[in-house]
């Protein structure tokens, strides 16, 4: 039944409800009702009022605002709140006013709901627990995507297509693919649950792009992968294989020809080393060992041939794992702009495993850090003279950005530790003085 409500003299337009009706299940003819209920959609009527209607079945895209005056239970809650669960024109949200105290009758049929799902799906149940995931865990996610995502360049897809050509490492380009592929689900999450402000997080606008440019990359890899392991890959290794360091070509002095061949994979090697911005790294420092020990004294005239083919093979492993130490170091000293004395510093910060578990956060400290500094020695160079007045300087500045900015609990030893490696790393590019 319809029935004009009127608010009277000087009450705004906008807050005059015209038309209301009330829908129940035992007054008026099934007709009468589906004729209210289609001048509601068409929004003849303003308001309706219904009592044991409308809950399944009913379909209504303007309805932003359902009011609750009794408790409703189980599936029949659910029901009833999706009535409202969709956008509409310029609508984001519905809206429920709760006039009955649904909470805990809320929460126990959402329990009920998410262990039924449980028990259907199984291990599928992983794919669909994404639906149910709070403010609280969208951020924790986020923050995990971040920590992959810091050491490239989101911003600046030229840079982030070079780098990622730059990954040999399958296992990193999947992890790279998967964060991405993260972000994009919290992205849908993030407009579909209208956390507007868990948007900014992340370069979104560039998500796709990058997406589609390490998923390229990985079906190269992949490509090569399987034609290295075909059985006859003449004509191919061209195309897939262009990292091949050695090829062996038979000639009637054999011995010779190995000989000039490993000269050469020693030079190959030596200039990826000498390449390496970061002498001190643990894992650097093996290889060049390892290098040293198999050419140290020898004399390639009495190598046998033998010996040979397993020192170009040795080179040829040696090789691969320093360009991929350059690969990554490339990497950390783009997020330093540059600057190579900060991916050293960032390094052994790492490497030393008591200062946090969190490399990004290492990272956003000492970028602040490394900016202060630079603008200080910008401002004036001759602070660089004065060794212990621009160690107190940069003291506080790894106390205020470590321990204030990013709440990495730093004792005394571990502050002197960045302190000294900081003020090294400044004080040895001011005299000149070279890491090797």
């Amino acid at each position: 039944m319809y029935k004009e409500m009127g608010y009277g003299a000087g009450v705004p337009l906008a807050n005059k409800a015209k038309i209301a009706a009330l829908i129940l299940h035992d007054v008026g003819s099934k007709e009468e009702r589906d004729d209210w209920v289609e001048d509601f959609k068409a929004g003849n009527i303003d308001l309706l009022f219904v009592y044991n209607m409308l809950l399944t079945g009913f379909d209504a895209k303007r309805l932003k605002k359902l009011y609750l005056g009794r408790v409703i239970k189980d599936h029949n809650l659910l029901q009833a709140l999706t009535r409202v669960n969709r956008t509409y024109g310029k609508h984001r949200y519905g809206y429920v006013v709760d006039f009955a105290d649904i909470r805990s009758e809320f929460d126990k049929t959402n329990k009920a709901y998410f262990d039924e799902l449980q028990n259907e799906l199984g291990d599928e149940m992983e794919h669909y627990s994404k639906l149910f995931k709070s403010a609280e865990e969208i951020k924790e996610e986020f923050e995990a995507v971040k920590d992959v995502l810091f050491q490239y360049d989101t911003l600046n897809k030229e840079i982030f297509s070079r780098q990622v050509t730059e990954m040999q490492d399958r296992a990193q380009v999947l992890a790279l693919k998967k964060a991405l592929a993260d972000a994009r689900s919290l992205y849908n999450l993030c407009r579909l649950f209208g956390y507007d402000d868990l948007l900014q997080r992340l370069p979104f606008a560039q998500i796709n792009a990058l997406y589609n440019e390490v998923d390229n990359h990985l079906a190269m890899l992949n490509l090569k992968d399987r034609l290295e392991n075909q059985a006859d890959t003449s004509g191919l290794l061209n195309m897939a294989l262009e990292e091949v360091l050695f090829k062996f070509v038979k000639i009637g002095e054999e011995e010779l020809k190995l000989a000039n061949e490993l000269k050469d994979a020693l030079r190959r090697a030596r200039e990826s080393m000498t390449s390496n911005v970061d002498p001190k790294d643990p894992e650097f420092i093996q290889l060049k060992e390892e290098l040293e020990r198999l050419f140290k004294n020898r004399n390639l005239k009495e190598v046998t041939q033998d010996e040979m083919k397993h020192n170009m093979l040795t080179l040829n492993k040696i090789q691969d794992k320093v360009r991929e130490i350059n690969r990554k170091n490339r990497l950390l000293q783009s997020k330093y702009s540059g600057d190579i004395k900060f991916t050293r510093v960032h390094k052994r910060l790492v490497e030393n495993g008591s200062i946090s578990d969190n490399e990004r956060r290492i990272f956003e400290a000492l970028h602040q850090v490394k900016q202060q500094a630079d603008e200080s020695v910008m401002q004036n160079r001759n602070i660089l003279d004065n060794e212990s007045y621009f160690e107190r300087m940069i003291q506080r500045s790894v106390v205020q950005q470590f321990h204030l900015a990013q709440n990495i609990k730093l004792t005394p030893d571990s502050t002197r530790y960045i302190n000294q490696l900081v003020v090294k790393e400044y004080l040895d590019e001011f005299n000149g003085v070279t890491p090797w």
